[in-house]
């Protein structure tokens, strides 16, 4: 490290590697629900282990996106961070809020949770991914304003680099289209058409930035080529994700009662969403070719083209499988919704914050290796049928060798 205020960064990395682990346990229960419908019921019924499991990856993903930011920055601005100590206390209270929430979910039913939380004040709650209580997603608001202006000023004080500002840029839109999550309409399709303005434009907009510029920052470091080449890719890849991105949101509505007009656009937009993680890809690869030094951290390089990769084939082709309107209206809700969402995230976002995290990833991946195999014995033993959970066990042993 060359800034003392960068060891923050290491607080949110554990928090993000913890909640990982957890999310990755809730998804094993709801697998072996699939087999033994009562398994842990009434105590964690089939719909609460999903919305743990999906909180949970929201939540890890954002501590990580802060710790790769606490540690990226500050280096791109060659300055320390402007209050390492609003760091530290917003990282206490994001991880507060967090664990109360779960806990909450866990340990009330849904409505008395929203009585609880006074709901009736403003309602926010009853919506898939956004079932936070009302007073968790204000906790949440305040915790990323105080991480933007922490962020924010430090660059503005430093040396401003075109990786710093996308990375600001991404973050700061993560920040606003959050505030949707804010309005409900009883109208439900209008409801359904705002929610997508918080999903989509996360995953498929603003994140693409903080993963462009986390990537090219990692590629700058293990191939010793030049910013400029690499700051030129940066404006065309964020350039192809903002533009099939936000109109590309139309994929969402074909089916929710808007216009029919979305049907084309959606379809043709959403068809050129591959294409930013393509050049992505290509990017990658063609910094490690042209590197100029052989940098002894092997595992990051290769998971910075493993990221890349894993991106292109779980957003863009696993996307493109069922985005055109003809096709997707026979597979909308499959499980080829559900193949999709999985990798695109674990390839575009979980790949890539490991890589900023590479220890601690290590250590993540031993335990739930370990802990994947054993349920997986528990399984065979039981139903006498070898199953995918073999492979995963061995994919997570293998990954925390690797690294």
């Amino acid at each position: 490290m060359k800034y003392q205020s960068q060891s923050v960064a290491k607080l949110y990395f554990i928090a993000a590697i913890g909640l990982f682990v957890g999310q990755i346990l809730f998804g094993l229960i709801m697998g072996l629900q699939y087999v033994w419908g009562d398994f842990l019921f009434p105590a964690i019924p089939f719909n609460v282990a999903r919305m743990v499991h999906t909180n949970l990856l929201i939540v890890w993903l954002l501590f990580g996106f802060m710790g790769a930011a606490y540690y990226l920055v500050p280096e791109e601005a060659e300055r320390e961070l402007v209050a390492p100590w609003l760091a530290k206390l917003m990282f206490w209270i994001f991880l507060a809020a967090g664990a109360l929430t779960i806990l909450g979910y866990l340990l009330f039913s849904y409505s008395d949770l929203a009585a609880l939380t006074m709901n009736r004040l403003l309602p926010t709650m009853g919506r898939e991914f956004l079932e936070q209580p009302t007073i968790t997603k204000i906790g949440i608001v305040i915790v990323v304003l105080a991480f933007l202006f922490n962020i924010g000023m430090t660059i503005l004080s430093g040396r401003k680099t075109v990786i710093n500002l996308v990375l600001l840029t991404g973050l700061t839109g993560l920040a606003v289209f959050f505030l949707f999550s804010f309005y409900v309409p009883d109208d439900i399709v209008k409801d359904k058409y705002y929610w997508w303005w918080v999903v989509h434009l996360w995953v498929e907009g603003v994140w693409e930035l903080i993963l462009a510029s986390i990537l090219s920052f990692v590629l700058i470091k293990t191939t010793g080529v030049d910013r400029e080449t690499i700051e030129k890719w940066l404006y065309i890849i964020i350039a192809m994700a903002l533009i099939t991105g936000i109109i590309g949101t139309g994929h969402h509505f074909y089916w929710i009662g808007a216009p029919e007009f979305w049907q084309w656009w959606g379809s043709i937009f959403s068809a050129m969403e591959p294409i930013p993680f393509f050049m992505m890809t290509i990017f990658a690869f063609n910094m490690v070719n042209k590197r100029r030094r052989e940098h002894p951290n092997k595992a990051a390089m290769l998971w910075a083209l493993g990221t890349a990769v894993m991106a292109f084939l779980g957003a863009g082709v696993w996307g493109f499988l069922h985005t055109l309107a003809p096709v997707n209206y026979y597979t909308h809700g499959t499980q080829i919704t559900a193949a999709h969402g999985h990798m695109a995230f674990y390839g575009a976002y979980v790949m890539v914050v490991w890589e900023m995290s590479a220890f601690w990833a290590v250590v993540a991946c031993l335990i739930m290796g370990a802990v994947v195999g054993l349920i997986n014995g528990l399984l065979i033993v039981k139903t006498k049928v070898p199953d995918l959970l073999a492979t995963l066990g061995m994919m997570f042993l293998l990954i925390g060798l690797q690294r």
